[in-house]
């Protein structure tokens, strides 16, 4: 409910869509702080990103905006905020966050699982998974992942993951369908990204009993 009704306010006609409609330059600064926060703070794994990505990338391609200096600065926002959230997990900051229990054990337990399955590479993979691109690079810090890897994996994740869905959302914008349906198309591609993590841990769990 809480992120249906973040997206709801993000998709609003009074809210952050319309600061793109009007003025795309401030609204995709405003765009690029939320991804920013979502990945490198590591207690706001809620805040909806690929709905995001791809109602921002529809925006631009309804005003026929070049693509490419928007599609950087989301893309560097994504990078930077991994590289927070490693240095975050590195450091007591990281230590203390855990011992006052400002991340839930349920988001560690998921990762831990993506990291088990998946290895390093879980810092690309995971960007398109809710709470796993959040948490991620949080225990990769912790772990003591070797920090050239890490960048490696980090830029990798955010260019597939932004560029992507800012590719997506650009060029199917201007359908007049899309249009209509923003709302609804969006929590529709929230809903598939959460299927594979879903279905794992209902794997696990019928493994449990």
């Amino acid at each position: 409910m809480l992120t249906m009704g973040f997206l709801s306010w993000l998709l609003g006609d009074e809210n952050l869509m319309s600061l793109l409609a009007e003025n795309w330059r401030a609204g995709v600064w405003v765009v690029a702080a939320i991804i920013f926060c979502e990945t490198g703070l590591v207690v706001l794994p809620f805040l909806p990103g690929d709905g995001l990505l791809f109602a921002t990338g529809a925006l631009l391609g309804a005003q026929g905006v070049v693509p490419w200096w928007p599609m950087g600065v989301i893309t560097l926002a994504a990078i930077l905020g991994d590289g927070l959230n490693y240095c975050i997990g590195r450091s007591a900051l990281g230590r203390a966050l855990l011992r006052r229990g400002w991340i839930k054990p349920a988001h560690l337990a998921r990762t831990r699982r993506f990291f088990d399955r998946y290895g390093a590479p879980t810092i690309t993979i995971g960007r398109f998974v809710p709470v796993v691109r959040t948490v991620a690079p949080f225990l990769a810090g912790m772990s003591g992942m070797c920090p050239r890897r890490f960048a490696l994996y980090n830029v990798l994740g955010a260019l597939i993951w932004c560029g992507g869905l800012l590719s997506i959302g650009y060029w199917l914008g201007d359908i007049p369908w899309v249009r209509a349906n923003m709302l609804w198309l969006v929590l529709a591609i929230v809903a598939i990204l959460l299927l594979p993590p879903a279905w794992q841990c209902w794997r696990l769990a019928r493994a449990g009993r």
